[in-house]
């Protein structure tokens, strides 16, 4: 049997559910997710090592229309430099709801002249199942993307099938990465991440885009992970919301993250979290530098 192995971008609109297949397909959690658009701001390696291959996918943020912030600008450059060097583009879309934005992400998938494959997210959510092969057939026709292969990222449904069907694509080559190793990122991220992941879920319509987290502490001792965070908001009036009457609200929210991190570190964990406010830090491009986001 060939030994493949390669470079997948996951590539779509905001809230088609890139994180939620990235993490079926690695079968742990890696990258946040939610409800909201626009959970995702960086761009996660995931590494899936199989039998006769390697699958290195990258998450992306959503390629989306809308603002012209700092921040948007940010998202948007981060998801499409990821095109420039990868060997197949896996472009998400939500089955039964095509939008303008789908269409300007396919127009630069097709731009980057790249091999691409066209997933269709949340089957699950169709009506009626006889709806899928006409739906399919369309997509196929819209796009003029050959192979499209329909899933339930939530599910779990025929993403063995897609895995099987990314692994083929590939080039054949040795693996990038040691067997063990599943990211490149360091442990000190995904504990802002995870904490991000809390603030969004809890505070998602006060909050959508208002809130970043910096750690401040990270310190790994023998079966206790130390860490201090700071939750960088724009306004007091976002940060009376976060803290809540008394600090509960806030002790609430480090009590949920605090849980999180521990399942991800397989670690106990204190956790100290400061609510401090940068106003308009999202609109600030030195700001987002400093933060953590850069190219």
């Amino acid at each position: 049997m060939k030994h493949r192995a390669g470079h997948v971008a996951l590539v779509g609109r905001p809230n088609v559910g890139k994180s939620t297949l990235l993490n079926r397909l690695l079968g742990q959690k890696l990258a946040i997710t939610s409800h909201k658009p626009q959970t995702t701001r960086h761009s996660i390696l995931g590494i899936n090592t199989l039998d006769d291959g390697q699958i290195i996918y990258i998450d992306t943020p959503g390629m989306h229309q809308r603002g012209d912030k700092a921040m948007n600008r940010y998202l948007n450059r981060t998801a499409t430099s990821v095109l420039a060097g990868v060997d197949l583009v896996v472009m998400l879309v939500d089955a039964g709801n095509w939008t303008e934005e789908d269409e300007m992400v396919l127009q630069r998938v097709h731009r980057s002249k790249l091999p691409v494959m066209l997933v269709v997210n949340k089957i699950d959510t169709l009506k009626q199942r006889e709806d899928l092969l006409p739906l399919l057939a369309s997509l196929t026709q819209k796009t003029g993307i050959e192979t499209v292969v329909p899933v339930s990222a939530r599910s779990g449904d025929n993403c063995d099938h897609l895995e099987k069907t990314i692994l083929q694509a590939l080039p054949e080559g040795e693996n990038f990465y040691a067997e063990d190793q599943i990211t490149d990122r360091p442990e000190r991220f995904f504990a802002a991440e995870l904490i991000r992941e809390q603030i969004t879920r809890r505070y998602h319509k006060e909050l959508p885009y208002s809130a970043t987290v910096e750690i401040e502490e990270f310190d790994v001792q023998p079966h206790i992970y130390r860490i201090g965070a700071i939750i960088w908001v724009e306004r007091q009036n976002q940060k009376a919301i976060l803290v809540g009457k008394g600090g509960q609200a806030l002790k609430e929210t480090a009590t949920e993250a605090r849980k999180e991190l521990e399942k991800f570190f397989q670690s106990k964990v204190y956790l100290r979290l400061w609510v401090k406010v940068k106003k308009s830090w999202s609109a600030d491009q030195a700001s987002l530098t400093r933060l953590g986001y850069s190219d």
